[in-house]
């Protein structure tokens, strides 16, 4: 094992004499397969409006918020673990199998601040974080803290050790690697490599990335020598990207390789289950099942796959998964994963005497209740990984505003606005009189005892929305997302260009981009003209662009570019209704109000007179007006209007009665669905009634 990992360290070291540019997200500037590649992690900068206020909590208060969090032993223990299993202090592991990899979303997202900021006070933490990891890690590279405290409280020598393969004895306990998939081994190990990845490049430094390199090369070697039986055992993919972009990092074939392997094993799964996305081969998989986490993941990762090799089969099977989710299956919120538990009755459509559980999962099609919505924010930040790789593949417009309805709808509501607190999942109705407990709290806390794996994932993609603004393509720059920003970036690794963005977006759809800098040559400026928007003039220096700016595209302007040049986007923004199909029994005659990217909902402090959310219809013809205020010390656009009110009555031990009138009016006032439930515990509701 120690010759394989010094194999990869030096193809590492040559690679990175020759591509020292791209330190994206995703770093798909060499891929074949894609149109689109991520700038710099440190490339865009959000400098005021609504973006640069969310980062300002994220950076000052949010990151911390969390570190304090995690490293708490008598609250998450996450860190404590590592402590534990490096020798530093003693102790058993406590918390779930999956706390390692939520530690390292973190420490994630700490590097990610870190290219934004340069706090030194970032960088001390890191370097002090990665040595206690770095005295975790076995030789062969394996790194897992309840197997290694295990040992450790067993008096065996887990540093020195090489992982069981085989069955053989390791102290009092046969301990295979991997051999029960419900330890999170391999979902671990993915955002270690993500992490390490991240950490080299916002910082220039190796010490994670080879942590990483070893832990990769161990799942390499683990993958080629394991017994079938074990090689099918792993479930949350996450280290489906990781591998990938490992390989990006790196260029070690190996990775690619392992890669391709991990497709072709979940074809190999005896009793697989549509729980985990192995029933039947992904080649065979045409629509969205199971858990939905796990499914988002990957779907993500496949793409990262196809970006790699161009394998046809694969991008048939992901567009569509994604007409299937898209069409049939997402919240208007972009969230995922409409079931608390259920069962698949695909799984057992042939064998009705089995029974296949599925939980945290997607539903059957238009299975979309709301009060029991589970719409874990992992699985909605999933959904944003996955368009996002769809995007850099295609450079399809559809794909970003996906990763945009996701993004301001169900992962920004994940989080409370002073940024200390967290939803596990992200219900589109709330009501003091639903009749029974559900799993999971209707109020965000600072730490989810059940499972905590959603605050440092909504973390780190947070800290990282200013990645997914613009994309750069050949002689191209993309603006996915719109906010007030900088970007600084070199476009076919020579041409310097600033460009500078001033916009109150998403309260309103004005945008002005002035170039700071640019090579004195034509390149393309595309901009995405949101699904929403049914009319959009674009102005370069006052002068009108002739253009189709079709909704749901990017338009182009390709010229040569000066300094002092100034681009504005005007995109109408009007507040629109929306209404479902009416296959969607749960909001059939019930509409829900939308404006520019944002879904609004309506809180019971927000109905004149203290009425009753229940009683509130909205008339097809209602009046919006947008208004400027505060909640929680954040600024948001609230919409005020009159709307109609039924008849209110008791509706104790009654199931059904007479409909009564609805001719009074009451007055309301919405806010962004992100926003809800920061003023305290009351009713909400994203799906209000419609009076046509």
């Amino acid at each position: 094992m120690k010759k394989i990992f010094l194999f990869s360290l030096v193809i590492f070291l040559v690679f990175l004499s020759v591509d020292a540019q791209n330190r994206g997200l995703t770093n798909t500037s060499a891929s074949k397969y894609t149109k689109m590649s991520s700038t710099n992690i440190d490339a865009v900068h959000w400098t005021n409006g609504f973006w640069g206020e969310r980062f300002g909590v994220f950076k000052d208060t949010m990151i911390f918020s969390m570190w304090r969090t995690l490293k708490d032993a008598d609250l998450s223990h996450a860190y404590r673990n590592f402590e534990i299993a490096a020798g530093q202090c003693n102790g058993t592991h406590c918390g779930p199998p999956f706390h390692d990899g939520d530690f390292y979303k973190f420490l994630e997202a700490v590097a990610v601040i870190y290219a934004q900021t340069k706090d030194p006070k970032l960088d001390k933490m890191m370097d002090e974080i990665i040595a206690v990891i770095g005295k975790v890690q076995r030789q062969d590279g394996y790194i897992h803290t309840p197997v290694i405290i295990s040992e450790m409280n067993k008096g065996v020598d887990s540093h020195k050790h090489e992982t069981v393969l085989t069955g053989t004895k390791v102290g009092n306990k046969d301990d295979k690697a991997f051999e029960n998939r419900l330890n999170f081994e391999t979902y671990n190990l993915g955002h270690l490599m993500t992490a390490g990845i991240i950490h080299h490049r916002a910082t220039g430094k190796t010490t994670l990335l080879n942590i990483a390199i070893k832990a990769t090369d161990f799942l390499c070697h683990f993958y080629e020598t394991a017994s079938a039986e074990l090689a099918r055992n792993a479930i949350c993919p996450s280290h489906y990207m990781g591998v990938v972009e490992m390989y990006r990092e790196t260029k070690n074939p190996r990775y690619l390789e392992l890669s391709k392997n991990l497709i072709n094993i979940r074809g190999m799964v005896d009793n697989g289950t549509d729980d985990n996305q192995d029933r039947v081969p992904f080649r065979k998989q045409y629509q969205a099942m199971g858990h939905a986490v796990r499914a988002n993941y990957l779907y993500a990762g496949v793409a990262d796959v196809y970006a790699e090799t161009g394998e046809e089969q694969l991008m048939k099977n992901l567009t569509s998964i994604w007409s299937d989710i898209v069409n049939r299956k997402m919240y208007v919120t972009g969230a995922c994963g409409a079931l608390y538990d259920g069962t698949s009755l695909d799984g057992t459509y042939y064998t009705p005497d089995s029974i296949q559980k599925v939980h945290q999962s997607y539903g059957r099609a238009y299975q979309l209740p709301n009060f029991t919505a589970h719409n874990e924010t992992c699985a909605n930040i999933g959904n944003m990984l996955f368009n996002w790789r769809m995007l850099q593949t295609t450079a399809d417009a559809k794909y970003a505003e996906i990763v945009e309805t996701a993004l301001y709808n169900s992962v920004l509501s994940g989080i409370s606005l002073d940024g200390k607190r967290f939803f596990y999942t992200n219900p589109l109705k709330i009501s003091k009189d639903f009749p029974y407990t559900l799993r999971w709290s209707k109020e965000r806390e600072v730490y989810i005892k059940l499972c905590n794996c959603c605050p440092p994932n909504t973390v780190r993609t947070l800290c990282e929305a200013q990645n997914y603004a613009y994309s750069l393509g050949n002689n191209a720059v993309w603006c996915n997302l719109y906010g007030g920003s900088q970007l600084e970036t070199v476009l076919n690794g020579k041409d310097k260009i600033k460009l500078t963005q001033v916009t109150d977006y998403p309260w309103d759809g004005n945008v002005k981009i002035a170039v700071d800098k640019a090579p004195n040559k034509a390149f393309s400026l595309y901009l995405r003209i949101p699904e929403w928007c049914d009319k959009a003039s674009v102005t370069v220096n006052g002068q009108l662009i002739p253009a189709e700016n079709k909704a749901n595209t990017y338009t182009e302007i390709n010229r040569v570019w000066k300094k002092g040049d100034v681009v504005e986007l005007v995109l109408d923004m009007p507040v629109k209704l929306l209404e479902s199909n009416p296959l969607v029994e749960e909001t059939r005659n019930q509409t829900v109000v939308k404006c520019g990217p944002l879904v609004y909902c309506l809180e019971g402090a927000d109905v004149a007179g203290g009425k009753s959310i229940d009683n509130v219809l909205i008339p097809a013809d209602m009046k919006f007006s947008p208004r400027k205020t505060t909640i929680a010390g954040s600024s948001i656009v609230v919409l005020d209007g009159t709307a109609r009110l039924a008849d209110e009555g008791s509706w104790k031990n009654t199931l059904y009665r007479e409909v009564g009138k609805s001719d009074k009016t009451v007055n309301i006032t919405l806010i962004p669905y992100y926003a809800w439930g920061n003023r305290g515990k009351m009713d909400m509701t994203v799906w209000i009634p419609l009076v046509k």
